[in-house]
């Protein structure tokens, strides 16, 4: 695409039921483009929000060409909407931000000349001060330092998506075919010259979180279960020790059964303790299967990651390749 040649700085921001911040998104980010010493555009990818989010987009990108607009067919989730702005986007450098603006647009122009300067193919950011409540931000805290611990690579301390890729990390993470996406996994799965730069986290704009708590417990389930298979030998490990322990007390009734002292160790309280017991522990280690289950019955349908309804402010020429007419389809 002769135009991508042009574009230094790609901003991808995913959108759902954004309606009351997004004035101040697009006057920040148009801010934040004018300051800007080089050629930037914003992919603004509509995630199926149904408040007039849409409508907004649309009527941006009419008004301003920087601004480029991927509507989604229905909500694919977050992390399904950042990979349709990641295929649209053309610069030479990628920046992903939430449409919250809990992510300042204007950092990543520091993210820029850090990547520029000193050669680095990602420069992601560290959050630093959170404002969110006290149990949320403890449970991110210990996400992030479970999800290092269990890994089989290494993922940064409370970095999330936000962050400014090359354009070949860019290609890398599009051509990865997993349809569970956990992008800040990804992108270190990915490897190459990558520094987190720190940042203080601000409260929403407007509006309330879209990210409910439920939400962040699946991305949670997706990462540990993407990026590591220690969930299963745990499963194994604690199957083992439970069988261990059983055959330990078993042992014990028999020797005082030879004693001839055994009518406290009996009973049908012990009985239904250890049964109930046993049966739980087999529970949790056929859903640790089925979680890993689900996910290969997903991989193997071969379903698209997303499907786009339609995209504005687009040229015929800035079409992605990924996408087949007339339901626009990335696998």
């Amino acid at each position: 695409m002769p135009m991508s040649r042009k574009i230094e700085l790609s901003f991808v921001v995913p959108l759902y039921n954004e309606r009351q911040v997004f004035p101040q998104l697009v006057q920040r980010l148009a801010d934040t483009m004018a300051a800007a010493a080089f050629p930037c555009e914003v992919i603004l990818v509509d995630d199926g929000s149904r408040d007039g989010t849409r409508a907004l987009i649309e009527e941006t990108c009419h008004a301003d060409s920087r601004f480029r607009g991927v509507l989604l067919s229905r909500n694919f989730g977050h992390q399904r909407a950042v990979s349709a702005g990641l295929d649209h986007a053309r610069g030479h450098c990628v920046g992903i931000l939430d449409g919250d603006l809990q992510d300042p647009p204007e950092t990543l122009l520091e993210f820029h000349r850090k990547l520029r300067e000193e050669d680095y193919d990602v420069v992601y950011g560290v959050r630093q001060r959170r404002q969110e409540w006290p149990l949320k931000r403890f449970c991110y805290w210990a996400f992030y330092r479970l999800l290092r611990r269990l890994a089989t690579i290494d993922i940064p301390l409370d970095a999330g998506d936000f962050c400014l890729m090359r354009r070949r990390v860019v290609d890398a993470i599009a051509n990865m075919p997993e349809r569970h996406r956990f992008l800040r996994g990804m992108r270190s799965w990915v490897g190459m010259r990558q520094v987190g730069l720190p940042y203080d986290r601000p409260g929403r704009a407007a509006g309330r979180p879209k990210y409910s708590f439920s939400k962040l417990m699946l991305l949670a389930i997706d990462g540990l279960l993407t990026f590591s298979e220690a969930p299963l030998r745990i499963a194994t490990w604690f199957g083992g020790l439970v069988a261990s322990g059983a055959f330990a007390w078993a042992v014990y009734i028999f020797v005082w059964r030879l004693l001839g002292d055994a009518s406290d160790l009996a009973g049908f309280a012990t009985l239904a303790c250890g049964m109930f017991f046993l049966g739980g522990i087999q529970l949790i280690c056929l859903g640790i299967l089925g979680e890993y289950l689900a996910r290969v019955h997903n991989e193997v349908k071969g379903r698209p990651i997303y499907i786009v309804d339609r995209r504005v402010g687009f040229e015929a020429s800035d079409q992605p390749a990924q996408t087949l007419e007339p339901a626009e389809v990335a696998m």
